[in-house]
């Protein structure tokens, strides 16, 4: 008698090379979550000032649009790109240049909702195939202690927002509502759905014993 066991995902064998336009090792490891290894590691060099009144959502989607279109591709490569922002109401937090500022981050995320968004961008040839994925995440009340022992943890620095929620911050967070994978920087599903519709097809193979 078989049993089914989890499925995997891989990519198939296809003469498209793919190039991560990205230095974030949690991107690199959320592919490899679903099977996809970058064939080159190359991010783009733009500059990631918000403009005046910019919006969170048009500022995400504007960088991960602008990180695709600064990269150089040759004719058998696609790139895929992302950018994610954290938002509370209007307010864009990037990643805090000190700890002055993530402990600011942290009482301003402290006890209510804010929301992670992250825009994908696949480019291929002169198409840009973009998605943009906003999940609602719920922080509790945090205590001048708590907030103390995560700065020296010095789990926020290089994060957006200030916290990883695949590390130590996952006790600061009771609620979220949607995409997991989107808050820790790159939402699979969709970016699977991208890369299929860019010619960069997944296998999904269910294994048996």
């Amino acid at each position: 008698m078989t049993c089914p066991r989890a499925a995997s995902i891989t990519a198939t064998n296809n003469p498209m090379k793919l190039v991560l336009g990205s230095a974030s090792p949690r991107r690199l490891q959320l592919l490899a979550q679903i099977g996809v290894v970058p064939d080159a590691v190359r991010p783009a060099d733009i500059d990631e000032t918000p403009l005046k009144a910019e919006l969170p959502l048009a500022y995400a989607r504007r960088l991960a649009v602008g990180k695709a279109q600064a990269i150089v591709l040759e004719t058998d490569e696609i790139a895929l790109c992302a950018d994610t922002v954290v938002a509370v109401g209007r307010r864009i937090l990037g990643k805090p240049e000190n700890t002055a500022q993530a402990i600011e981050f942290l009482k301003l995320l402290s006890g209510r909702r804010h929301r992670v968004i992250t825009a994908v961008t696949v480019k291929s040839g002169p198409r840009l195939l973009e998605k943009q994925v906003t999940t609602s995440v719920k922080f509790k009340h945090l205590s001048d202690a708590e907030i103390s022992a995560y700065i020296r943890s010095d789990e926020w620095q290089g994060k957006a927002g200030g916290y990883a929620i695949q590390g130590i911050a996952a006790v600061f967070i009771p609620w979220i509502s949607g995409s997991y994978s989107n808050v820790v920087g790159l939402p699979l599903s969709q970016t699977a759905g991208l890369l299929s519709g860019a010619g960069y097809p997944l296998n999904y193979a269910l294994e048996s014993t």
